[in-house]
């Protein structure tokens, strides 16, 4: 017979027969028609960007570049593109440069940019706030497409590039603020729009027994393992010191 404790052996069968039912129960739609995985993630994300909302501060920081000039000439296109996309997309991003007040001129896939980076980051910062707030209407209104998610796309390509040259014209603090509105607003408000935001702290009761019934839980497996193999005759001591005669 493999089993040398019977006692121990079947307390490590019920911690993994019952970790097995849990598992069944976390993935089957019982939380409101979801499984418990996408329960928490869906969660989480709520909770990520009821933490995120970066897009005042970033405003406020915005304000010094009203009136400060800028020039810079971008590409568009990369190596994947097909014939002529290259310059359909150089064309999308001047008429949002254009929409923002700014000058663009268009050349095969290249576009000049020039006007006041305040006012056009103010603009960025506009749509990234309706997004974040989930009021894609607005944004179709304002550009007239049916996709409120290109413009977004046509930012943060853009203003991606216009970071780069302004690093290589040595205007460091004017790229800081293109780089805050990059990484604090469009790419919140994109990768959050139409999930609805909460606080933390309107559901720490919800977020401390998540975490508590991950550590639990993972033990649980653990405390399976051990004593199902301690059951077996299996297990693992420290071994002795030999000493030398």
């Amino acid at each position: 017979m493999l089993i040398r404790n019977r006692k121990t052996f079947g307390m490590g069968a019920v911690f993994a027969v019952s970790f097995i039912t849990v598992l069944l129960l976390i993935f089957s739609p019982v939380f409101g028609g979801k499984n418990g995985l996408r329960f928490a993630d869906d969660s989480f994300n709520r909770l990520s960007k009821g933490s995120s909302y970066f897009i005042p501060k970033v405003s406020k920081s915005n304000e010094q570049f009203i009136g400060k000039a800028f020039s810079v000439t971008i590409k568009a296109g990369n190596l994947e593109d097909k014939p002529g996309e290259a310059q359909k997309r150089a064309q999308s991003i001047a008429n949002v440069f254009t929409t923002a007040g700014a000058a663009a001129s268009v050349s095969g896939s290249s576009v000049k940019l020039e006007g006041d980076l305040g006012k056009v980051l103010a603009s960025a910062l506009q749509d990234a706030d309706a997004m974040f707030k989930n009021d894609g209407a607005a944004i179709r209104s304002k550009y007239g497409m049916d996709d409120e998610k290109k413009s977004l796309r046509q930012w943060h390509t853009s203003l991606t590039k216009v970071h780069k040259q302004l690093q290589k014209q040595k205007m460091i603090t004017e790229s800081k603020i293109v780089s805050d509105v990059l990484k604090k607003a469009l790419e919140p408000a994109y990768n959050f729009y139409t999930i609805e935001g909460e606080k933390v702290v309107d559901h720490a009761g919800m977020m401390s027994g998540l975490l508590v019934f991950y550590v639990a839980y993972t033990m649980w497996w653990g405390y399976a393992i051990f004593y199902m193999f301690d059951g077996l005759g299996l297990s693992m001591k420290k071994a002795k010191v030999k000493k030398e005669a």
